[in-house]
């Protein structure tokens, strides 16, 4: 018998929240942040991490486990999310990963091997010396020439994961690593899983992640990346290539107005919920729930999801 699973994923700023504790909450369940950046301590309104009020007492994992000055990556993700679905396991509830980061989600969902991923220390140095001395997009024209298809995948500024497709190239052989995650997707589930992706009108999603940031100015971000700032965050660290703390950071080092570091945050954002919304019509058993055809119900919308997961044995 697989263990059962739960996926509720969609853009940043669709809603996904309210949504995951109500049905939490219906299922007895148990969430586990899919998010790259909530699991950072002392990160909390530029990564809209929900606060111990709007929990409403049920259980949460990698929110606030780690410093922003360590580094936490995908093979961290997969370790510490599969141990906890084992404890969320004993206790008799259902883990539902909740989050907009995708490969995390798929390094679950299909069990992804990392095994192969122990880089080569010196190659991996020196593609960084060669970002910092000609810049990104440097590595970027590298892995376009040499894995179309991963360049297609992963935005030009991701320097991490550019140089991990680079590495993977380079450790074997020449083999894409395009080509191994998607052997990897191919594989059948551990889990009986149900995906769902909750997804809004293009403009209202738009519109949604305008207030969204304008709502984090208002609320201290900038507080915020000052603080981190005083704690030593610096631009080069995993924590701060966060969206809204880069370019927080930009401002307060001078380098660009307030004004300039708004408009950059609001659009990079709006590419990123594109991105986002690419990458999970790529993946297959994914269930797609548009709020418009529900009414903007959040009562129908977990109905359907209440009967979906009944119909697949799930609860």
């Amino acid at each position: 018998m697989k263990k059962p699973l739960i996926i509720l994923t969609g853009p940043t700023a669709v809603g996904k929240t309210a949504l995951s504790i109500a049905l939490a909450k219906a299922v007895n369940g148990a969430v586990i942040s899919a998010d790259s950046m909530q699991v950072y301590k002392y990160m909390d309104i530029g990564s809209a991490k929900i606060t111990r009020e709007e929990m409403q007492g049920v259980p949460h994992y990698l929110i606030d486990e780690f410093m922003p000055q360590e580094e936490f990556n995908i093979v961290l993700f997969q370790k510490y999310a599969k141990s906890y679905m084992e404890e969320i396991y004993e206790k008799g509830q259902i883990p539902i990963l909740t989050g907009g980061t995708g490969f995390y989600i798929q390094s679950v969902v299909y069990d992804i091997d990392f095994s192969r991923e122990e880089a080569d220390k010196s190659y991996r140095k020196e593609l960084e010396d060669l970002s910092r001395e000609k810049g990104a997009l440097c590595l970027y024209e590298m892995l376009k020439e040499k894995d179309p298809k991963a360049a297609e995948e992963i935005h030009p500024n991701n320097i991490k994961r550019v140089i991990r497709a680079l590495e993977y190239y380079h450790e074997n052989g020449g083999e894409k690593i395009s080509e191994h995650n998607k052997k990897e997707r191919e594989k059948s589930s551990p889990y009986n899983f149900a995906y769902f992706v909750l997804n809004d009108e293009r403009e209202k999603l738009y519109q949604a992640i305008e207030t969204r940031v304008d709502d984090m100015i208002s609320r201290g971000l900038i507080g915020e990346v000052e603080k981190l700032k005083k704690m030593g965050c610096k631009k080069g660290m995993v924590s701060m290539q966060g969206l809204g703390y880069k370019e927080i950071l930009s401002y307060l080092n001078g380098e660009i107005s307030l004004e300039e570091a708004v408009y950059i945050i609001k659009r990079d954002t709006r590419h990123f919920a594109k991105r986002q919304l690419t990458w999970f019509g790529r993946e297959k058993d994914v269930i797609w729930m548009e709020k418009p055809s529900f009414g903007y119900n959040e009562k129908k919308i977990l109905d359907f999801m209440l009967r979906t997961l009944s119909e697949k044995n799930i609860i």
